[in-house]
């Protein structure tokens, strides 16, 4: 061998900033060069003929171990590996190390990384900082939308209520302030079926059905919304495409994306509503692309695009590029949420002055499955003679219900907890034909209420009523008859008369 090379080499490890080491694979250090002294403070008679394991940090131990004892097949390389070397001080240092074998020793080369570990931590707490506070201002910007919404619809109600206690009210002036205050209450209702649905809470009725057949009849309400200067053309393959899902909130998420449609076009121009099958969800933004049978319902118009700073930032709550008083911005924040709980997503693609197209993904189903309709006749708002056990923990919405139902002709008992319902069922349970249960009660709910009525009372209906559950929104309704809060009087008869009738149909 060539001295020169000799003395390269020797000067090499003399002089080198990095850690060299030979050692045997039970970890014993055969030779070190004088770097350990610099960057850990032992010094190479202190460490030669010890083990390097016994520097380690504690937690770095056992895959240290593994990874030398693998190198004693000359075969294996290590080009990267990260442990931690305990200093004299007693401090540790981040090592990042280069090793090889010969079959016999163990060489390597150590990069002390402390400083770039540190640096890369510290970025990530300022990154993770940053997105708290973006988090923070999302929040406040989706709490002050919700406030300014509800203040508004608030100020409709109050104002309508002292109205209604003046003395020298005509009746059609009180007509008109009853009217006003139901029409909020349902403007209020909306909003928050919107809020639910961004935040994929709301509580879905999933259904099977054909989207074509769904996207022909929601066009003609589309028309109508869109005015004569719109054209709407569908373009819908023969054959059938079903998905299961809620069928109302498919055909609100289609008309939200047709309303944005005829905004951005100004009330002009050519609004195409297409469905096909696909075998997959493209890659969107940070997402992957996800694999399985999908239905693609694409909607395209001709209007004036969004902005790439805009299109960032469109299905952000109370977000909107429209006039103050021109819409809440939650609109494409329920179809969002609705693609998202459903199981799929939702895609735009937009150029500026070129228009804009809108793809919502759901998964596709099997036709075989498809339901029979419900054939019950219509139901009517008199309640004569059918038995309701209320269960419903807060006492004045329990009050209030039970109140009205009395009105409209039921006989009600009130129970304040599903403890004291099942307790009511165990006097005589024939004295009711339904259970009608909130699912949010403290102990068990009315879900696990449910369940145990059916388990002891078979044949008994149960239906439940909630305005936001986590658990329905996770597990779905598991079999039973919801009614979403808020509900009027006729739909609470409505469900109650539907469940009663299914079961002497049942007979």
């Amino acid at each position: 061998m060539d001295p020169a090379t000799d003395v390269g080499r020797s000067l090499l490890w003399t002089h080198s900033r990095l850690l060299m080491l030979t050692a045997k694979f039970d970890g014993t250090i055969i030779a070190a060069n004088p770097a350990w002294t610099q960057m850990l403070g032992w010094s190479v008679d202190e460490i030669v003929g010890t083990s390097f394991f016994d520097l380690l940090h504690p937690d770095d131990l056992d895959r240290t171990v593994a990874e030398a004892t693998a190198m004693m097949d000359e075969r294996h390389q290590v080009p990267k590996f990260e442990n931690r070397y305990r200093t004299k001080s007693g401090q540790y240092r981040d090592i990042d190390w280069t090793a090889v074998s010969d079959g016999r020793c163990i060489i390597a080369i150590g990069r002390d990384d402390t400083e770039g570990k540190r640096h890369t931590l510290a970025l990530a707490e300022a990154e993770e900082a940053m997105r708290q506070g973006q988090k923070m201002e999302a929040i406040g910007q989706f709490t002050g939308g919700v406030a300014h919404d509800f203040n508004n619809l608030l100020t409709v109600i109050t104002g309508a209520v002292d109205l209604l206690k003046r003395p020298d009210l005509s009746d059609e002036r009180r007509a008109k302030f009853l009217n006003a205050i139901g029409d909020t209450a349902e403007r209020a209702t909306k909003l928050t079926r919107q809020l639910l649905a961004f935040a994929r809470r709301q509580v879905l009725k999933p259904e099977l059905f054909d989207v074509g057949a769904s996207v022909v009849e929601v066009a003609d309400v589309v028309r109508t919304l869109t005015g004569p200067r719109v054209e709407v053309d569908l373009n819908l393959p023969g054959g059938h495409l079903f998905t299961c899902a809620d069928r109302s909130q498919f055909d609100t998420a289609v008309i939200n994306l047709a309303i944005n449609a005829r905004d951005a076009m100004d009330g002009e121009g050519r609004l195409t509503i297409a469905t096909g099958a696909v075998s997959s969800i493209p890659r969107l933004s940070l997402n992957k692309a996800v694999e399985g049978d999908f239905v693609a319902v694409t909607i395209t118009d001709t209007g004036s695009g969004i902005g790439d700073d805009d299109l960032r930032k469109i299905f952000e709550p109370f977000f909107t590029t429209k006039e103050v008083g021109h819409g809440t911005g939650l609109g494409l924040s329920q179809v969002f949420g609705f693609a998202k709980q459903s199981g799929g997503d939702i895609h735009v693609s937009s150029e500026l002055g070129r228009g804009s197209t809108f793809t919502l993904y759901l998964p596709r189903a099997n036709s075989k499955n498809v339901a029979g309709s419900d054939k019950l006749a219509s139901v009517v708002a008199a309640g004569t003679g059918v038995r309701v056990l209320v269960v419903e923990d807060n006492v004045s919405v329990g009050e209030f219900t039970s109140s009205a139902l009395l009105e409209l002709g039921y006989q009600c008992i009130l129970s304040n907890s599903a403890q004291d319902a099942l307790a009511e069922l165990l006097k005589n349970a024939a004295r009711f034909d339904v259970v009608f249960s909130d699912v949010n009660m403290p102990g068990m709910t009315g879900i696990e209420l449910g369940e145990e009525v059916w388990r002891l009372y078979p044949g008994l209906p149960v239906v439940l009523t909630s305005g936001y559950s986590h658990d329905l929104a996770k597990n779905g309704l598991q079999g039973f008859e919801l009614l979403q809060k808020p509900y009027s009087m006729e739909q609470l008869s409505g469900v109650l008369r539907k469940a009663v009738d299914r079961k002497t149909a049942s007979r």
